[in-house]
């Protein structure tokens, strides 16, 4: 180990595993050179032994960054979602290491999120987004399993029924802003979710015009949240036919690469505050806010208690509703692939459940068991009467059958129709065994008390002594 100076620069040299390491420390400070000439021995020692150098962790706000830059595969509406709750974590956690972090910490952040009135699903996504921040940072480790998520509500969308969708359609009429009711008849009538209308382009429409009018058309979504709902066509109803009319006649000079919903204020003039679009952006979207408040407001004016997104569950249930509309066609329309989406979306309404119960109900007249017992009884009695001589009939009406005894020679006749009708219950195999031999015996017993004197040939003196005889091997 040794250092020199070459010129103005110092530079050192030693061997490692017999070979020469010389290069040059940079400086003209000896004392720095030879912690050079170390830190670069130690460097290769480590190297060496595969020990791997401990790096230092940064703070949260600067790991959330770094973290947010390595995923590059998020869609356009994955990076916002994801950028939403990374800036809420910052505020939370930004000047923190990423390895002080604790259990106590996460649950008091989902603690303070129910307190200011977020939904568990809420709370959860943003768990979620501090939980792959941490992974990132290989922080997680010490918290996996400990953790615990919130329980969300499978319930929380529902579908509107026909009288509600008026009251809605009825309001947002009459609602100041002019983008409400095509951007909600868009996701009643064509499924789509907010995001995906407010991301369409005049290029993703397929517009058939008639007389200044659109006819028919067709949207295909060009930007989703999931891959399946990328890309599918979804027709348009008459109604969206005729509210993107009057919505899209107010920009005349938008090109296919303009937004179908652009970005635009609302303003009101006169004395008659009528309200005007202005500030037009056409190549930005709208935002979230442009339509939430108007819809809270003529949600409250209506009064239906729903959220937005229930206009897309109205969709889906509807089909589900249609049995001429296969499962397949439902999923290409709204975009999912995994039956667990299919079901969350396809809520069948209430009455759609008890047309399906009512056709279980029996058609007879019901009748209580212990109502009129004195007379169920007098009836038992005569129908036990009447059956007696039903049976009679129907040994003279049907013509017997030979069937073989096992012991016994020749074939014994056997009337299964009047032992099915005096039994209370399905025979068993046993009795079954037990009956064949029984009935054989018995006529043959019958006949050698009536003077027969052979039993190849049978003559039955009386139909009702046959009943009879039944009736003792099988009581009632």
């Amino acid at each position: 180990m040794s250092v020199y100076k070459r010129g103005q620069t110092y530079w050192y040299k030693f061997l490692f595993q017999r070979q020469p390491i010389r290069e040059s420390a940079k400086t003209n400070s000896k004392t720095v050179a030879r912690e050079a000439e170390r830190a670069r021995r130690r460097d290769l020692e480590l190297g060496f032994n595969r020990i791997r150098k401990r790096e230092r962790l940064p703070l949260f706000a600067l790991a959330a960054k770094e973290w947010l830059a390595s995923k590059s595969a998020l869609t356009p509406l994955g990076k916002v979602y994801y950028e939403q709750y990374s800036r809420k974590l910052a505020r939370e956690f930004g000047e923190r290491l990423v390895s002080d972090i604790t259990l106590n910490d996460i649950a008091a952040l989902q603690r303070k999120r129910l307190g200011e009135g977020l939904s568990a699903r809420t709370v959860n996504c943003e768990v979620a987004t501090l939980r792959q921040i941490l992974k990132h940072c290989s922080c997680w480790m010490p918290l996996a399993g400990r953790v615990r998520f919130l329980r969300e509500r499978a319930d929380s969308g529902r579908a509107l029924s026909l009288e509600e969708e008026d009251k809605l359609l009825d309001a947002i009429s009459r609602s100041p802003s002019p983008v409400l009711y095509p951007f909600f008849v868009l996701s009643l009538d064509a499924g789509l979710r907010p995001s995906e209308s407010r991301a369409l382009r005049r290029s993703d429409l397929t517009l058939r015009w008639k007389n200044g009018a659109i006819a028919q058309g067709e949207i295909v979504v060009s930007r989703s949240k999931t891959e399946s709902g990328e890309g599918r066509v979804v027709p348009l109803t008459n109604r969206v036919c005729s509210a993107l009319t009057v919505w899209l006649s107010r920009f005349p000079d938008a090109g296919l690469d303009n937004y179908v919903f652009p970005f635009h204020r609302v303003g009101f003039a006169g004395n008659s505050r009528k309200p005007l679009i202005w500030d037009v952006d056409p190549n930005r979207p709208m935002g979230q806010w442009s339509y939430k408040g108007a819809f809270e407001t003529v949600r409250r004016r209506s009064g239906v208690a729903c959220r937005f997104y229930d206009a897309r569950h109205t969709f889906v249930t509807r089909l589900a509703e249609n049995p001429a509309v296969s499962v397949e066609t439902i999923r290409q329309l709204a975009g999912h692939v995994n039956d667990r989406m299919l079901a969350r979306y396809a809520h069948i309404r209430v009455q759609a459940r008890r047309e399906a119960i009512a056709t279980l109900e029996r058609r007879t007249e019901f009748v209580h068991p212990f109502e009129d017992c004195a007379g169920r009884a007098q009836n038992w009695a005569q129908f036990r009467v009447l059956s007696n001589h039903q049976s009679e009939k129907a040994l003279n009406l049907r013509d017997f059958s030979l069937v073989g005894a096992a012991g016994f020679e020749p074939a014994t006749t056997r009337t299964p129709s009047v032992c099915a009708t005096r039994l209370r219950h399905a025979p068993t195999r046993h009795e079954e065994q037990t009956q064949s031999c029984e009935v054989p015996l018995m006529l043959r017993q019958y006949n050698r008390n009536s003077g027969l004197k052979t039993t190849s040939q049978f003559a039955l003196k009386s139909l009702s002594d046959v009943v009879a005889l039944l009736g003792q091997t099988h009581p009632i």
